[in-house]
């Protein structure tokens, strides 16, 4: 019986080798997920780690050592000692370490405002190109930055004296460096470059941090030996222990032990007590990592399920189609009297021997697939196959069997008089109805499952709808084949009617419906998603991060950013200034910048009012600023009504117009009646902005009212003085809690302080140059009253505008003018938060020029950084999937259209020959041929077209296309109408072009 089994199989070889390349391809599915998940792990985690920032990738130990020669003699060291204590953070696995030391010296600079840097770190000499001379040998040798030794003309063989220093801060005076030991003679052994300054060799030390007003190599350090650090005479000092890790330390099969190694340095760190500092962003690139892969985890199996149905179904119809075209053979084994057991083994065996052939080499096809596909997609990554990835072969195998039995159930059963049959009948029981609607119930109730999160049953969701929504379509529509075969028949149109009552009377048709449809909805799903999560991705590193770069700033006064923003783009065609709000809890996320320039320099949402109306929106209308020239500032200031002993004192806020830090001045305790009060201001020689006026109670004097007139404001030059009209006119000022202005008159502004009782901080009196309320642009947001400003304090604002993402800062978010923050904000002190956003057009040396304007630039955040970071994770790499998930799709939906057209060969070249002798045209023959296949797939590809969609609106939002946690920035819902129709024509291309290839097979064997 086998070896009759096997004579079958050659004899149908071709019809064999189609069922066993549907079933390898079946079972390719659900060998190539498991394998791609691995891959794609491991793909994660290497990009994950290509794109990670250094102190992502290191960690770094800092302790803080007092000044040991306080010590008593053979006492322990004052603070903690990492030569000597430091196994206790030596834990981690597959990283190196290195020790390093340094403090602030004097001795090389002509100036002691500013320190030389002396350093040791450990391999120091491997990481740096000695320009001239060589590398540390000695304990009196030291290496100097090429550019030091320019600037002070030295060159090695020179000698220098250097000493600790320590930082000392008068009040009220610029800081200098002091001596803090003996002097030391140390020898120039040569000079040095970085070749590569971000190299995570040099950890979280900053050694080559931009100069911000520095001359030429004072940023950097001269570094010398570790014996020469034991030797020096030197007061405190902070020793760093950096660990980064070796190449293959972070792969995904490393990271449980990289985890519990980090765990072992944390619980070290504490062990050392007080003075020691951990830092190191390891903990979120893990857990970046994590989350990629189990996003990944989530995205893979939806289409994985599908294809692993599609191919179910596929076999179903090839197997359906083979045996319906032995029918006669079958009939013939029937009337000879075979047994039950025999029919079943005649029927079967032919497509059990192809189906297990075709899961043995899926096995295979799948993981050399997904290897393939790794080494073009993940380079240098690898796919790490293994047994892993066959765990659910057995199960596709048996559902490709179990499907080709089931196939072969109608015609065994089929009594012989029905196999006889030349046209059989048309199956539309209600056995298959009912099927049918069993599978759109099991849709519905996994769509219900997915309401709740991408897990169990609701992973099938997709799959299921798109399956069932195929069904019922080829349910509703084939029959309509009919209808339009007839009238085409009615109207003599032959060529028509024939191609339409071909489909409609041969039993595979609904079947082939279904199977192409689905087919073209799993495709059209995939492209779906990849669109969607595409531009997500683009949405969230661009909008995300503000514009194309982004520099954040040190420590400045919102004017000093401002005018050094302006002076490096006077034109404003490339750079803006902006700050981020202080944030209070649960508050939205605000962003002020400078709108004049925000319709050149943002990335502006879609579907957004243009960014130039917003923008003048932003600005409104404010009055004119109170400005004061000359450097030696006067207030002349009336105080009357404030009790004896309960006196007050003013102080005012003043930014200097050519830039640079706001200036606080302290006019002093208020003398009853006139006087005048005045500092010298060297800042404002070139003319100054009046921010604020500050009147403040001392200690148990808040609870105090009085008046102040201020009868005038001048800097000192000649002429100056601020007009007499911006004093006498209350409109043009406004007060914070705490007073009131007064009604105007001619000698002053009259300002009422009520009480101060609850107001550390005094009242506050500022010019009204900005419109009050400030005016906001909004996202996701209802109602607004109130932002916290720039100076951490409530600011009444009014909504001018509604945007659905704020630049920078994503939904829900506030958006405003940074120079109308500014004032409406009471302090003058130098705040972090800033920023400068710039466009594709900025300069390359941009950030060197802004520290020239005394700007220290932090950090430097790009949005093509941001996007290669996005497409090396979880989701985005579990995506290329789908792409793998389409091409299978079309594979099988092709492979059933031919095995269709072959098995249908030979009975329609039978009855096609017999009307072409009875007087068929040769042009209703190609019709009746050459259409049939072509039209299904037309019809077949706008449902698919439309089950996709329907598919995307049930279970497309489920997707963690942009992972688990998603950017706080408006995604696209549904792919791009192009994206559609481009899928769409590819698919009808290729599927046409089987479909044109297998009629013209057929018509040339006509006759």
């Amino acid at each position: 019986m086998i070896a009759l089994v096997l004579t079958m199989v050659w004899a149908r070889r071709g019809q064999a080798a189609v069922v066993a390349l549907l079933a390898m391809l079946g079972v390719a599915a659900a060998v190539a997920a498991p394998a791609y998940l691995r891959a794609a792990d491991r793909a994660v985690a290497a990009g994950q780690v290509e794109t990670a920032d250094p102190d992502e990738l290191t960690i770094a130990v800092r302790a803080f050592q007092l000044d040991q020669r306080q010590a008593k003699p053979e006492a322990d060291p004052a603070g903690p000692d990492l030569e000597q204590s430091g196994s206790a953070v030596l834990g981690m696995p597959g990283y190196d370490y290195v020790y390093s030391v340094d403090y602030p010296s004097i001795g090389i600079e002509p100036s002691v405002a500013y320190p030389t840097r002396f350093a040791y770190r450990q391999g120091v000499c491997d990481h740096v190109v000695i320009t001239a001379g060589r590398c540390l040998i000695g304990e009196a040798d030291v290496i100097l930055p090429e550019a030091t030794g320019a600037r002070l003309k030295l060159a090695p063989g020179d000698s220098v004296e250097l000493r600790a220093a320590k930082r000392i801060a008068p009040r009220g005076q610029p800081s200098f460096f002091a001596p803090d030991g003996d002097p030391k003679r140390f020898l120039i052994a040569g000079l040095y470059t970085v070749p590569d300054q971000q190299n995570i060799f040099w950890g979280e030390h900053n050694y080559f941090a931009p100069p911000s007003g520095l001359p030429p190599g004072a940023n950097q350090p001269v570094f010398v030996t570790s014996a020469t650090v034991q030797t020096m005479d030197k007061g405190a000092v902070e020793a760093g222990l950096d660990a980064f890790p070796r190449p293959g330390a972070l792969e995904v099969d490393n990271l449980p032990a990289v985890r519990e190694g980090l765990s072992a340095v944390q619980a070290g760190a504490t062990s050392l007590g007080a003075g020691i500092e951990l830092r190191s962003e390891l903990p979120a690139l893990l857990d970046r990592i994590d989350s990629g892969r189990e996003a990944g985890h989530r995205i893979v199996p939806v289409l994985a399920v599908a294809l692993v149905l599609l191919a179910c179904l596929t076999i179903f119809l090839a197997v359906g189609y083979g045996t319906e075209g032995r029918r006669p053979e079958l009939a013939v084994v029937a009337l000879r009297g075979a047994r039950w057991g025999q029919r079943w083994w005649l029927a079967t065996g032919e497509n059990v021997v192809s189906v297990l052939l075709g899961a043995v080499l899926g096995c295979l096809a799948g993981q050399l697939l997904v290897n393939a596909f790794s080494a073009y997609r993940f380079p240098g990554v690898g796919a790490d196959p293994g047994l892993g990835s066959l765990r659910w072969a057995p199960l596709a195998a048996g559902a490709a069997l179990l499907t080709a039995v089931l196939a072969e159930r109608r015609q065994i059963a089929t009594p012989v008089a029905e196999l006889l049959r030349r046209a059989p009948a048309v199956p539309n029981s209600a056995r298959a109805i009912a099927v049918e609607a069993v599978v759109v119930l099991l849709a519905a109730v996994a769509v219900l499952q997915l309401s709740t999160e991408l897990r169990g049953v609701g992973t099938a969701a997709a799959a299921l709808v798109l399956v069932a929504g195929s069904l019922v379509a080829a349910r509703l529509l084939v029959p309509l084949a009919t209808l339009l075969g007839r009238r085409a028949l009615r109207r003599g149109r032959l060529g028509v009617a024939l191609a339409g009552l071909q489909i409609s009377r041969r039993p595979g048709a609904v079947r082939l419906f279904a199977l192409i449809t689905a087919a073209v909805a799993v495709v059209g799903y995939a492209a779906a998603a990849v669109d969607v999560a595409a531009r997500g991705r683009a949405a969230e590193s661009v909008i995300g991060t503000g514009a194309a770069r982004v520099l954040e700033v040190g420590p400045t006064g919102r004017q000093n950013l401002l005018a050094a923003v302006r002076a490096v783009d006077p034109a404003g065609t490339f750079a803006m200034a902006a700050m981020r709000m202080p944030e209070d809890g649960g508050a939205p996320a605000a962003v002020a910048v400078d709108t004049s320039r925000l319709a050149a320099v943002a990335a502006w949402p879609a579907g957004a009012p243009a960014a130039g109306e917003v923008a003048a929106a932003l600005r409104g209308a404010g009055g004119p600023r109170v400005e004061v020239h000359g450097a030696k500032v006067a207030f002349d200031i009336t105080a009357t009504g404030f009790p004896d002993g309960k006196a007050v004192g003013v102080s005012v806020v003043l930014s200097p117009r050519t830039g640079g830090n706001d200036e606080i001045i302290e006019l002093g305790v208020l003398r009853p009646g006139r006087d005048t009060y005045g500092q010298t201001v060297p800042a404002c020689a070139q003319g100054c902005t009046l921010n604020s006026l500050r009147v403040y109670g001392g200690q148990n004097t808040l609870d105090v009212a009085g008046q102040i007139t201020v009868h005038g404001l001048s800097g000192g030059d000649p002429g100056d003085g601020v007009p007499s009209g911006v004093l006498t006119d209350p409109a043009r000022w406004r007060t914070t809690e705490g007073g009131r202005l007064g009604p105007a008159g001619p000698d002053g502004l009259h300002i009422e302080v009520t009480s101060l009782n609850g107001l550390p901080a005094g009242l506050f009196v500022l010019p009204a140059t900005a419109p009050f309320p400030l005016p906001v642009a909004t996202s996701g947001i209802v109602a607004l009253p109130t932002v916290t400003g720039l100076d951490a304090r409530p600011v009444p604002v009014t909504v001018t505008t509604k945007l659905p993402a704020v630049p920078g800062a994503g939904s829900p978010a506030v958006l405003t003018d940074l120079d109308n923050a500014d004032h409406v904000a009471t302090d003058g002190a130098a705040v972090g938060g800033g920023l400068v956003w710039l466009n594709d057009k900025a300069p390359a040396d941009v950030a060197a020029q802004l520290a020239a304007h005394g700007l220290t630039i932090t950090a430097d955040t790009r949005a093509a950084q941001i996007r290669a970071r996005l497409d090396t994770q979880g989701p985005a790499i579990a995506l290329w999937f789908y792409v793998i998930v389409a091409a299978l799709a079309t594979a099988l939906a092709a492979g059933a259209l031919t095995l269709a057209a072959s098995v249908d060969r030979d009975r329609r070249v039978e009855d096609m020959s017999a009307l072409r002798t009875q007087g068929l045209t040769r042009q209703a023959l190609r019709q009746a041929t050459l259409w049939t296949y072509p039209v299904l797939i037309v019809v077949a590809l706008l449902a698919g077209v439309g089950v996709s969609m329907l598919g995307w609106w049930l279970t497309g939002w489920a997707l963690p296309l942009a992972g688990l946690t998603p950017p706080a920035i408006p995604l696209a819902g549904w792919p791009r109408p192009l994206t559609v129709a481009f899928t769409a024509t590819a698919a009808l291309l290729l599927l046409a072009g089987v479909a044109v290839l297998t009629g013209r097979r057929t018509l040339r064997r006509i006759r």
